[in-house]
């Protein structure tokens, strides 16, 4: 991979876990988000750049911060999703028409901790999960088009506050389940999506919280803020591979689901990618290291395959105005 091009932001990024949204359409160049503090940037594949605000504050003083925002891909439509303080936004695509406002419910025995939702994915072909600070897992029904969304169940299996969740890429095996939720406190859980959601496996942590996940024809790929990568069997739970991959805490991970690349984002500046894969003749899985790129001076916050097969991909840093674009060397 080489640098290649740099896309100005009208903000700098927070230093907020997976701070980077991509959308990859055919036939289009990628869109861009990223959060600073109230504030999502937008750089849109069509129009000029657009701004979105946190909503849910009574005034401008007490405006919400964001803490993440995302691409949901379903097969009938795509919604961009921003999470807050305050509770969930769902819009169009293109950020132009609010389709959906959710309000977080606050536990009263955690009215005195902080609130706020974090981790977005799409699944099932018809839901969005979100997590929230409280573990519950919001998972919201999307219809096809307009904006009756419904909260369809909450899944109530995490002690501490969501960090990222993610839905199968690939091919999941037979009862590997096919979403995989993270908390601070590193614990995994596999569900299996459908009009009810189960649990088929819990996989405990170890003391140190799990930034970010992704899952890949049943291998979940967790990064951690001791800076390992530590790879899991979807199906038993079994650690498969450990590489200390960073020197400092891991703010990102990206898999693009035609190749099996995996991309990596720390706070010690450096972007790495790896390439998973099953071994043909005894099934185990492995990992390869591909590539390293330092982002000199720069806390890595977000880092995204722009394309399927991973051939491109982009960052962003804390207190950084751009986003980083880099290509085939």
């Amino acid at each position: 991979y080489r640098r290649e091009r740099s896309l100005a932001l009208r903000n700098s990024s927070s230093a907020l876990y997976n701070n980077l949204a991509v959308l990859c359409t055919p036939a289009r160049p990628p869109a861009f988000g990223a959060v600073h503090g109230t504030i999502l940037s937008l750089l849109g594949s069509e129009g000029p750049p657009r701004q979105l605000q946190a909503r849910g504050g009574g005034s401008a003083l007490s405006t919400p911060l964001l803490t993440q925002a995302a691409w949901c891909e379903l097969p009938a439509r795509v919604l961009l999703v921003l999470t807050s303080q305050r509770g969930v936004q769902m819009y169009e695509s293109d950020g132009s028409t609010m389709v959906f406002w959710h309000a977080l419910d606050i536990p009263e025995q955690l009215a005195a901790h902080s609130v706020f939702a974090r981790g977005i994915a799409a699944a099932g072909g018809r839901f969005i999960c979100v997590g929230t600070s409280f573990g519950a897992v919001l998972v919201f029904d999307i219809p096809p088009k307009g904006t009756n969304v419904t909260l369809n169940e909450v899944l109530e299996q995490h002690r501490d506050p969501i960090t990222d969740i993610a839905a199968e890429q690939g091919q999941a095996p037979d009862g590997a389940g096919d979403l995989v939720t993270a908390d601070d406190s590193g614990t995994l859980c596999l569900w299996s999506t459908g009009d009810e959601f189960t649990l088929v496996g819990q996989i405990p942590g170890s003391g140190s919280t799990c930034s970010s996940v992704t899952l890949w024809n049943g291998i979940v790929a967790a990064g951690y803020g001791n800076g390992q990568i530590r790879l899991w069997e979807a199906g038993s739970g079994r650690i498969c591979a450990q590489v200390s991959a960073h020197a400092r805490w891991i703010y990102a991970l990206d898999l693009a689901p035609l190749t099996g690349k995996l991309l990596s984002g720390a706070e010690d500046s450096f972007v790495h990618v790896w390439k998973l894969s099953r071994n043909p003749d005894t099934d185990d899985i492995e990992i390869q290291h591909c590539h390293a790129e330092c982002v000199t001076d720069t806390q890595v916050c977000g880092a995204r395959f722009c394309d399927p097969a991973g051939d491109t991909f982009a960052v962003t840093g804390y207190d950084l105005s751009e986003i980083l674009c880099y290509g085939p060397a």
